[in-house]
């Protein structure tokens, strides 16, 4: 096998054999000869590309976050009004409840290692201030949060429900939370 100066793909497969191993295992289930194994590399070039586990698992969820940052540009990016990003999210919540397997254990792994470990919380913060930063585009600060919040938990309940609500419920949760309330004293 290449050495890891003429096989530029190496790091790159180690965090893709990290991230799978993770949805497979879960974070507890990660070693370094578990991943090396996965992704066909020698022991020792975990090392050389990584400073330890906690570095691997850092990048690795990083590219995780990544991708769902990217769904959530790939649907909020063409919205022109407020009818459409409503439309959007709702078309977006489909996605990831109806998504992989892998990203839904993924997302979990992740919020759980946060909590467990706060200086996770810095990976998770910059994801929420990335997705919130998509939905600004359309929305208050306010509303952003709240819809992100919605987001994930109805994705969640979506993927683990026998019986999801339709899209319909879903655009009616979205509506009532973009939609201004008229406050009575």
């Amino acid at each position: 096998m290449a050495t890891g100066h003429t096989d530029p793909q190496r790091r790159e497969r180690i965090l893709a054999a990290t991230l799978d191993l993770i949805a497979d295992e879960g974070v507890a289930g990660v070693s370094h000869r578990k991943i090396a194994a996965r992704a066909g590399v020698p022991l020792g070039s975990m090392t050389y590309h990584f400073s330890g586990i906690d570095q691997l698992l850092r990048e690795a969820f990083r590219r995780f976050t990544d991708h769902v940052v990217s769904l959530f540009d790939a649907h909020l990016a063409a919205p022109a009004d407020r009818d459409q990003a409503r439309a959007a999210v709702a078309d977006l919540i489909d996605a990831l409840s109806e998504g992989s397997r892998r990203d839904l254990v993924l997302t979990q792994e992740l919020y759980t290692l946060a909590a467990r470990q706060p200086s996770y919380r810095e990976l998770t913060h910059a994801w929420m201030a990335r997705s919130r930063a998509h939905l600004e585009k359309h929305f208050d600060p306010d509303t952003a949060r709240q819809l992100d919040a919605l987001i994930e938990g109805l994705a969640l309940h979506r993927a683990l429900d026998r019986e999801p609500g339709d899209r319909a419920l879903t655009l009616e949760a979205v509506t009532r939370i973009t939609s201004p309330t008229r406050r009575t004293r």
